[in-house]
């Protein structure tokens, strides 16, 4: 995978986080469809942090090879 490819997954995942805090209810974060919301934050947040780790990878071992 490219960096083109991973930015554009980590701006999905971004996207998909942000959608997911306008539907969270604030008073009541853990009952009915706010709770889905609220995974759907995490599990954003979670291939962000993948994806990032991935490109870290990616870079070392390129310079590894060099």
């Amino acid at each position: 995978m490219n960096k083109t490819f991973v930015l554009i997954l980590v701006l999905l995942a971004l996207g998909l986080a942000i959608y997911n805090i306008t539907l969270l209810d604030f008073k009541n974060p853990f009952e009915g469809d706010s709770l889905i919301a609220c995974i759907g934050v995490m599990a954003s947040l979670c291939a962000i942090v993948v994806l990032l780790i991935f490109n870290t990878s990616k870079k070392i071992s390129e310079k590894l090879k060099d």
